[in-house]
C-alpha cells in the first residue's frame, strides 16, 4: 500500500477511537516559546522530549537548517505571528550536529533537478528574473554560525519588540543534548 493511503487508514481508525482527545489543547503555546527547528527527521520527537516539552507548550517552525534567509520571509512571518497573535515571548533557534544543510552543495542540487526533468528554460527564466539557484540553495559551513546568523536577523527585525529575548542553541541529533549559542536574556 502506498504511504498516503497507509496514512488515512490508520487516521481513520485514530479518529473512530477518539485517540485524538489526549492532544487536545489551545492555539496558544502554554511555554509561551516559538522554537525555529530544522526538519531533520531524527528532531520530530527527540527534540521536543529533550526539552521537556509536550503538544501544546510551543509553536514550532522547521525549515531545512533552522535558517532565516529572508527578514520578510515566511519563516519571520510565522514567529511575528506567534509572538504578536499566539502570546510567544520567547524565542529560540535551534540548529543540531550533523545538518544536511552542512552537506548542500547547490550545484550538486540542481545537477538533481535537471535529472528529475527540470528544464534548462525553467532554469534560465529564473536567472533571468534576478534569482540565484546558487546562493538560494547553498547550504552553510558552521552550524553554530548559521545559528548566530538567524538569532542576528530575528532580534535585529524591525518589527519584533527589543525586550524580546531570542536565543541560539544546537542540539545532537544522537544524544539530545543542547549547547547555548546564545542567551537572549543576556545578549543586547
Amino acid at each position: 500500500m502506498k504511504n498516503l493511503y497507509q496514512l488515512l487508514s490508520y487516521n481513520q481508525k485514530f479518529v473512530e477511537e477518539k485517540s485524538y482527545k489526549k492532544f487536545r489543547t489551545s492555539k496558544f503555546p502554554d511555554k509561551k516559546l516559538v522554537i525555529l527547528s530544522c526538519m531533520d527527521t531524527r528532531l520530530v520527537e527527540l527534540l521536543p522530549k529533550s526539552m521537556n516539552l509536550k503538544n501544546g507548550d510551543i509553536k514550532i517552525i522547521k525549515n531545512a537548517g533552522a535558517i532565516v534567509s529572508h527578514p520578510f520571509g515566511s519563516v519571520m512571518k510565522s514567529i511575528l505571528i506567534a509572538i504578536y497573535e499566539l502570546n510567544a515571548e520567547e524565542v529560540l533557534v535551534i540548529g543540531h550536529h550533523d545538518c544536511g544543510m552542512n552537506h548542500i552543495r547547490s550545484a550538486r542540487m540542481i545537477e538533481r533537478m535537471r535529472d528529475r526533468g527540470i528544464s534548462e528554460a525553467v532554469f534560465n527564466t529564473l536567472e533571468n528574473s534576478g534569482i540565484s539557484l546558487n546562493s538560494w540553495l547553498q547550504g552553510f559551513s558552521c552550524i553554530e554560525d548559521s545559528v548566530r546568523n538567524s538569532v542576528k536577523i530575528i532580534s535585529s527585525h524591525p518589527l519584533l519588540p527589543k525586550n524580546l529575548p531570542v536565543h541560539g542553541l544546537v542540539i545532537d541529533p544522537s544524544s539530545g543534548k543542547l549547547d547555548l549559542i546564545i542567551d537572549g536574556y543576556t545578549e543586547e
